[in-house]
């Protein structure tokens, strides 16, 4: 009996050149259960091509905490994508 594909929702904090992408500060996203945090970014970018050369330069936040690619996501997480900032 095969098990049923589940699914997790997570909140995505948008900030710099993704949120002018959305014109929103958040979103919602649902995901496959254990989806690693690198896939809201693979799913921002389905959306929004434009923002490819952000993806290498992109760091990830997990509920406050920097979180490597591979971290798998929970439900209810909120994640942060963290593009750099420049300025003084």
């Amino acid at each position: 009996m095969a098990e049923a594909s589940t699914t997790i929702q997570v909140t995505v904090k948008l900030f710099a050149a993704y949120q002018e992408a959305y014109g929103a500060s958040e979103l919602t996203m649902q995901l496959p259960d254990g989806a690693p945090v690198s896939a809201v970014c693979d799913r921002i970018l389905q959306d929004h091509p434009e923002l490819e050369p952000w993806r290498s330069l992109t760091r990830f936040g997990i509920n406050l905490d920097y979180a490597m690619p591979a971290t798998p996501l929970e439900d209810g997480d909120e994640v942060v994508l963290i593009p750099p900032v420049s300025g003084g």
